[in-house]
């Protein structure tokens, strides 16, 4: 079927209304009948633009996904337009994957729904896959750049340090999620998260960029 600014349209209502059931009800509300109530259209139209339900469920997950990274891509952008340190601009994008608000508290919910389904389902494995080796790659890069600017040491593993610190965001937006407003250190989960994060950008992020000098 030709693409046009309608057939766009659509598939992206359709995804966002996946969205909504999932993040309120769960994966298995996301039904193809449920999917035209939230749009307003038959069952017919939704499979005109989506042959199965796996499909239309896949499209709104790496929809969300890429909304996620634009989001970060904007505020990286805007970082560096202010010539911000790398460390300050990660720690200002990083907590953007955190559930910390009602819309990423649902794409928190949207998420870890699909990877309970990546466990039995490759096809939503493989995209789950991808998103987590864009997020790693962003951050290597970041230390790799770090180098070259002088905030990282040059014997740093940026491989490694993205490991670690996609590791602690996604683990850290697990206890947010469950329990955001938890005490830990004197703090509220939300305040720990920060303070944690920023301690361990400054572990790979020390020195001061030659580039803003």
């Amino acid at each position: 079927m030709p693409r046009t600014a309608d057939h766009d349209l659509r598939r992206a209502q359709m995804a966002q209304a996946v969205r909504r059931l999932v993040a309120h009800d769960g994966l298995d509300a996301a039904t193809v009948a449920a999917v035209a109530r939230e749009v307003g259209c038959s069952v017919g139209l939704v499979q005109h633009y989506f042959p199965s339900k796996d499909a239309l469920l896949l499209f709104a997950y790496e929809r969300m996904q890429a909304d996620q990274l634009d989001r970060v891509a904007r505020l990286i952008a805007e970082g560096e337009a202010g010539r911000q340190p790398i460390r300050a601009i990660l720690l200002r994008c990083l907590p953007e994957l955190w559930p910390l608000d009602e819309d990423r508290r649902g794409e928190y919910r949207v998420d870890r729904a699909f990877h309970a389904r990546a466990l039995d389902n490759p096809t939503v494995a493989e995209a789950a896959g991808r998103a987590a080796a864009v997020v790693r790659g962003e951050l290597a890069r970041a230390v790799t750049n770090g180098k070259e600017c002088g905030e990282v040491e040059a014997d740093t593993d940026a491989e490694l340090a993205a490991a670690e610190l996609a590791a602690l965001v996604a683990g850290l937006a697990d206890d947010l999620y469950r329990e955001p407003d938890r005490p830990v250190g004197g703090l509220p989960l939300r305040g720990a998260a920060t303070a944690i994060l920023t301690a361990r950008l400054a572990h790979y992020f020390p020195g001061t960029c030659r580039h803003y000098r």
